[in-house]
């Protein structure tokens, strides 16, 4: 059959679309606490030097690869480097968002029970033990499968609705959403007694933790909350129309990105603060699953209205994050296999999603039914998380710096970044230079630093 593809219809498409692939839920919990960890202000200055000189680099490589074939990441590689290592770094990206894909439904799946437990009053209860409700709702095999399977076919419907009509048209309308929802309790947080004291604990510049811990930390949250070396970005890109200024989308991209895990430390917080005894040391799945629906209970002096609608809010926000974050890893899958095979786009998205929603519950019974495998054991939330984010992705930003660097033709590489002359970009040789000098042994040391 002849395969047609589809393009981003707007400029302010592309920003949304591309903003929803790096926004997730690791903006919401684990930017915060890993600013608060790590000296506040001070781990905010070294994370924005790490996303100027890494992360937008790198972001505008993989929009040269994505736009200047307009295909799907392996492919492009191909079209571009008929070699076999370009290939298989190709097939690499495709292959990390399809495991990403397969753990990441299973936990947007918690977002959505709990967006629904807060619209039904679930989480309104002060005398509850949250502890054990998360528990209690992670052992029950049939609520895990059917969120899972729920969060996955909202997904489905909009992939197969295609590029314009489905992706851009749901960011365009999420994004803003979600960060409406963001306004409106940050505004909030600030309402609230203790805010103070939690501004504090988040942006204190807290110059005596400047150490190499705090520089690896800065760097991981930058690389990885971009969505960097994932094959999503390459995809989206193949769909961007010729005129898109490929530098100022990555530029906006990382403002948004950066804006909304600040925001969201903004509303955690705060609202942690308020506690008579807060206690902020918890951080990811146990801060947002465990500890935040309490201090919902008791925030606004126990207005039982008032943590209704800001408990109610927040996981709208927290499911939003997760489904533009599940497009974006999905898509380049479905876009790899409608192209590569020629089947329908429609044919190809349900068979990535029957696959993914295969593992995805393989995932989701892990902590009720599957624990004693030890074969599936390796299909898990923690080891699939484990593989695609400590090995395949630094691997994978360090292949892409040197093949985009050093391999690409860097005629053609300033003709994607101007716009074959179109736009001027004075800084084209400092963006090369980091590529090829900077980029590849700042990720390859943090590689292997990670594991000393």
């Amino acid at each position: 059959m002849q395969n047609t593809r589809g393009h981003f219809g707007s400029k302010i498409g592309v920003v949304l679309a591309s903003a929803g692939s790096a926004v997730g839920m690791g903006n919401i919990w684990r930017f915060p606490t890993e600013t608060a960890e790590n000296g506040g202000a001070a781990f905010v200055l070294i994370y924005l030097i790490c996303v100027a000189v890494v992360g937008v680099p790198l972001m505008v490589s993989e929009f040269v690869v994505g736009r200047h074939t307009h295909t799907n990441n392996a492919t492009a590689f191909k079209k571009l480097a008929p070699g076999a290592l370009w290939q298989v770094e190709g097939a690499r990206g495709v292959l990390v968002s399809f495991l990403i894909t397969c753990f990441y439904i299973v936990i947007s799946g918690w977002t959505l029970y709990y967006a629904y437990a807060s619209l039904v009053g679930l989480l309104s209860d002060a005398d509850r033990d949250y502890d054990a409700f998360f528990n209690e709702f992670q052992s029950n095999p049939w609520q895990q499968v059917i969120c899972t399977t729920l969060f996955l076919a909202i997904v489905t419907w909009i992939i197969t609705r295609g590029v314009k009509s489905g992706i851009e048209r749901f960011s365009k309308l999420m994004m803003p959403m979600l960060l409406l929802i963001i306004g409106v309790l940050v505004v909030c947080s600030f309402s609230l007694p203790g805010s103070s004291e939690g501004m504090s604990y988040l942006l204190h510049p807290d110059f005596s933790k400047l150490s190499g811990t705090m520089v690896l930390a800065a760097f991981g949250q930058a690389f990885f909350s971009l969505s960097l070396a994932m094959g999503n970005l390459s995809t989206y890109a193949s769909y961007f129309r010729d005129d898109t200024n490929l530098n100022k989308t990555a530029w906006s991209v990382a403002i948004i990105d950066t804006m909304v895990a600040l925001l969201a430390g903004l509303i955690i917080f705060p609202a942690v603060f308020s506690l008579p005894n807060p206690d902020p040391s918890q951080s990811g799945v146990g801060l947002v699953f465990k500890t935040l629906p309490y201090v919902f209970t008791q925030a606004f002096g126990g207005i039982s209205w008032l943590g209704y609608v800001f408990s109610l809010l927040f996981y709208l926000l927290l499911f939003l994050a997760a489904l533009t974050s599940a497009m974006s890893t999905h898509e380049p899958v479905t876009a790899w296999l409608h192209e590569t095979h020629h089947i329908s786009r429609r044919r190809a998205t349900l068979i990535v999603t029957a696959v993914c929603l295969f593992f995805g519950i393989i995932c989701s019974l892990q902590p009720s039914l599957l624990h004693d495998v030890p074969l599936l054991s390796l299909v898990s939330i923690d080891s699939l998380d484990t593989l695609t984010s400590t090995f395949m992705m630094p691997i994978g930003g360090i292949v892409i710096s040197i093949f985009v660097g050093w391999k690409l033709d860097r005629q053609l590489v300033r003709d994607e970044m101007t716009n074959y002359g179109r736009l001027r970009f004075r800084l084209f040789g400092v963006y090369i230079f980091l590529l090829r000098w900077v980029i590849p042994p700042s990720i390859a040391t943090v590689f292997v630093l990670q594991f000393v």
